[in-house]
C-alpha cells in the first residue's frame, strides 16, 4: 500500500482576506551586500468562525488580523452591513 504524496499546492488556503481584500504583495529580500532577491509579504489571514446573533447562524470566514480587530470593535453584523453598503462582496447573506 503506497501512500499518496501530497503536493505543495494541495490543501493550501489562499492568502486573501474575504472582508478587507488584503492579499500577498511582492518585495525584495536585501542582503548585507545589498543583493536583492524577490520575496512575498503574506497577510496575517486566519480561518475563523463568527456567530451572528441577528441571523442566529454561524459563518466561517478567512479574515485578516485587521478585519478581526474591526469586527471586535463594531460587531460582526454591523461590520458586514458596512461592507455591503460600500459594495464589497463578503460571501455572507444578510
Amino acid at each position: 500500500m503506497s501512500e499518496r504524496r501530497k503536493s505543495k499546492t494541495e490543501n493550501v488556503m489562499s492568502k486573501v482576506c474575504q472582508l478587507t481584500g488584503k492579499r500577498p504583495i511582492t518585495g525584495n529580500n536585501v542582503s548585507h551586500s545589498n543583493v536583492k532577491t524577490k520575496r512575498r509579504f503574506l497577510p496575517n489571514v486566519q480561518k475563523k468562525r463568527f456567530y451572528i446573533p441577528e441571523l442566529d447562524k454561524w459563518v466561517s470566514l478567512k479574515v485578516s488580523a485587521k478585519a478581526i480587530k474591526s469586527i471586535n470593535k463594531l460587531g460582526i453584523y454591523a461590520y458586514l452591513k458596512k461592507l455591503e453598503r460600500s459594495g464589497v462582496d463578503t460571501g455572507v447573506k444578510l
